[in-house]
């Protein structure tokens, strides 16, 4: 059974993950209005998967004999400069993410709830493949630059995702 503190933690990630999710449709909404949609789809892959991180822990608590209690999201950004810009907030926001994991893993190894620690495992290696995936993409966008044909190249790339 989880700790009421691990159990408040773990529905808030709820919230960040379905915020992160949002973030994602969102900058795929404006790569659609930018005609970038290699750039969207790829997003829209990524707020797929927050939605099912969001889900992971939603079912984690349940399992655990806990109540979800789900929290209001806030409205993401809906204008970015630059594909370059999406993926430096992307990079931020992973970023947060990362922290928040590590925040509740700290927390599960303080109370010695070792089925947490387990499940936020697999969480702790998924944020090791996100911010790789994200500062790729960043690093590749600073080689190519936001227009011409090297960026039509990574769109169509990341169109395969």
């Amino acid at each position: 059974m989880l700790s009421k503190k691990l159990l408040d933690e773990m529905n808030l990630q709820i919230k960040h993950e379905l915020y992160s999710a949002y973030l994602y449709l969102s900058m795929a909404g404006h790569c659609e209005t930018v005609n970038l949609p290699g750039f969207a789809h790829w997003m829209k892959a990524q707020s797929k998967e927050e939605t099912e991180h969001a889900l992971k822990f939603f079912e984690y608590i349940n399992d655990q004999g806990g109540k979800v209690l789900l929290h209001a999201i806030e409205q993401p950004p809906a204008e970015f400069a630059s594909p370059t810009a999406i993926f430096e907030a992307t990079l931020d926001h992973e970023k947060k993410v990362t922290a928040r994991i590590h925040g509740l893993y700290a927390l599960a190894l303080e109370q010695k709830d070792y089925a947490s620690q387990v499940f936020l495992q697999w969480l702790i290696k998924e944020q090791v493949e996100e911010e790789k995936n994200a500062i790729q993409i960043l690093e590749t966008l600073k080689m190519a630059g936001d227009k011409g044909n090297s960026l039509v190249m990574l769109d169509q790339k990341l169109a395969s995702r």
